[in-house]
């Protein structure tokens, strides 16, 4: 699988996130602006997932995230971390 399929995957993941009524409009809204760096593709991919990796450790952070939206968010992160 390539690095650009794995991408297309995560963003899935930030769509469930977006998508979910449950998790703070914050939240959700910051998942959306991590799909739209994901898919610049005039950046480097390295560039792109350190940035998203960066919102999105806040967003796990965020003291109203739920807790499955706070799993959710650690397993894109990892899935980042894993794309090269």
């Amino acid at each position: 699988m390539s690095a650009e399929e794995k991408v297309e995957q995560i963003i899935t993941g930030l769509d469930m996130l977006a998508e979910d009524n449950s998790v703070p409009r914050n939240i959700r809204r910051n998942a959306v602006e991590c799909k739209e760096r994901l898919r610049k593709k005039s950046e480097a991919l390295d560039v792109r997932k350190a940035s998203v990796i960066f919102k999105l450790d806040e967003m796990a952070n965020d003291p109203n995230i739920p807790l499955h939206g706070r799993t959710l968010v650690w397993n894109i992160i990892s899935q980042l971390e894993q794309t090269e």
